[in-house]
């Protein structure tokens, strides 16, 4: 059955109509209920059986989202339930599917109050994927059905559509004749739901290609590299690099974006032409990209803000010892030491600190554990692997997850600290997060607490704990923001 959704068919969202009205689903052999309010909410109401469940007898139950319509995926929404019976226990279900189909589900059961109502904003949830009071319990809890699969957002422009469903009792497998109503929610980056942005695609080798497109575009390769920009301007710049993964991921450049910043999402591997795995890691592939942010017209300078996480992380940190107008840094879950691949620029060079794969463990879910498997730090910060971030220009804030199993972003970020203040650099900013694991994402993203590493080419662990996680998602975005805003100058209101 094909649900409509909310955004698209505008007179659901103006106006309310006083009784429902009877119309035939195409494809089924049922009668269903269609209900809608001025809240820009659409359900989806089985007509029932009389003899099954008297509490529910020609109910449509109507499901509020505040704000209706489309939102960006970083952005709270309030998840209501009318039309229920007084005390009336129910299910909510979440669910999508990611851009290659894997499905991701969450449910949480509730009891409506004295007047049949049902604000996720004040119930707390009796159980299911998560209990107590998580108004956006049904996004960050989701879990996909495909083992060790990460949630991803890869197209920026197509949202992702997030079914609501609202089921009669509090069953382990709500059936579909348990069904009250539905709605679906479009969740996006600003990129792909916002009329105000546009997508610049310029040649770095020949800066006189450059097009404008009136709708947002992705296009990345060797030569040319992608920047996101408002029509107003000029706006702080701010590069956005990932881990080893490889690919261009543009979600959280696009929710930067929506944040005012003018943002280039820079992919270095396993894109287009890029190669495939990398053997070195040299600057001057990065220093270019950082001459085009510092010379566009749109981007505000004097200096260019950094966001890395995990490898991308350090060679964030790395960008910032050797290049000059960095003006912020943040490092989600970096090291600041080179890992596994040595580090260029002109005639200097970082050697890795190298691995034992002997020592990775066994976790008790049967999955491999790799968080000791890099070689001792000999030396503590003067160790001639560590990136001298003692060099960087500008501010430097470490986001550290203390369950990280990727390695130990807690220990190295104390290290990092000590060698800013072996410096006269003063002690570093750092903001540990406990329960956290490696992936840290925009707020309401789900936790990847497993999936498949592109080394190994096997499932590891990367720690975490469901809600603190996601609690931590959502002040490590607020600090960031304003992290940048402070350095950078502020961004406008948009």
């Amino acid at each position: 059955m094909e649900v409509p959704r909310l955004g698209v068919h505008r007179s659901y969202s103006c106006r309310a109509t006083p009784q429902p009205q009877q119309c035939w689903i195409q494809g089924t052999s049922s009668n269903y209920t269609t209900a809608h309010c001025n809240a820009g909410c659409l359900t989806l109401s089985k007509a029932r059986d009389q003899t099954r469940n008297p509490m529910v007898v020609g109910m449509a139950a109507t499901v509020v989202l505040e704000p209706a319509g489309r939102c960006r995926w970083d952005e709270p929404v309030r998840i209501a339930v009318r039309g229920l019976a007084p005390g009336q226990r129910v299910t909510l279900r979440a669910s999508l599917r990611d851009e290659k189909g894997a499905l991701f589900r969450a449910h949480a059961r509730y009891c409506a109050d004295a007047d049949g109502q049902l604000d996720l904003a004040r119930a707390p949830a009796l159980g299911g994927s998560f209990v107590g009071l998580e108004p956006m319990g049904l996004l960050w809890a989701l879990e996909p059905e495909k083992p060790f699969w990460r949630f991803v957002k890869r197209d920026v422009q197509t949202p992702f559509a997030v079914k609501l469903e609202v089921f009669d009792g509090h069953e382990p497998e709500p059936q579909a004749e348990q069904l009250l109503g539905v709605a679906v929610h479009d969740r996006c980056a600003r990129a792909g739901c916002a009329p105000r942005s546009s997508y610049l695609q310029v040649s770095l080798g020949c800066l006189g290609r450059a097009h404008v497109f009136p709708r947002p575009r992705v296009v990345l390769d060797t030569a040319s590299r992608g920047v996101r920009l408002w029509r107003l301007g000029p706006f702080p710049g701010i590069i956005d690099i990932f881990g080893m993964g490889g690919g261009l991921l543009e979600y959280r450049a696009s929710l930067l974006a929506g944040h005012g910043f003018a943002t280039l999402a820079l992919a270095y591997c396993d894109f287009e032409d890029l190669p495939k795995k990398f053997d070195t890691i040299h600057l001057d592939y990065f220093e270019e990209a950082l001459c085009y942010m510092l010379q566009h017209t749109q981007v505000k300078g004097p200096g260019i803000g950094l966001l890395g996480i995990s490898l991308g992380a350090d060679i964030c940190l790395s960008m910032a010892s050797f290049l000059k107008n960095i003006s912020a840094t943040v490092s989600i879950n970096g090291s600041g030491f080179n890992g596994n691949k040595p580090i260029y620029y002109k005639e200097t060079s970082i050697p890795p600190l190298g691995h034992d794969l002997r020592r990775m463990k066994v976790a008790f879910s049967g999955l491999l554990d790799i968080v000791d498997i890099r070689n001792d730090i000999v030396g503590g910060y003067e160790n001639p692997c560590m990136i001298p971030i003692e060099k960087a220009q500008g501010p430097i804030l470490f986001i550290v997850g203390q369950d990280d199993h990727n390695w130990r972003s807690e220990l190295y970020a104390q290290i990092a600290s000590e060698r800013l203040q072996a410096h006269g650099k003063g002690k570093a900013q750092i903001i540990s997060y406990p329960g956290t694991g490696h992936y840290i994402e925009p707020p309401y993203f789900p936790m990847c607490p497993a999936s498949l590493h592109r080394l190994l080419d096997k499932p590891v662990i990367w720690g975490g704990e469901p809600r603190a996680h996601s609690k931590a998602q959502i002040d490590a975005w607020k600090q960031i923001l304003t992290f940048f805003s402070k350095h950078l100058g502020a961004s406008p209101k948009l």
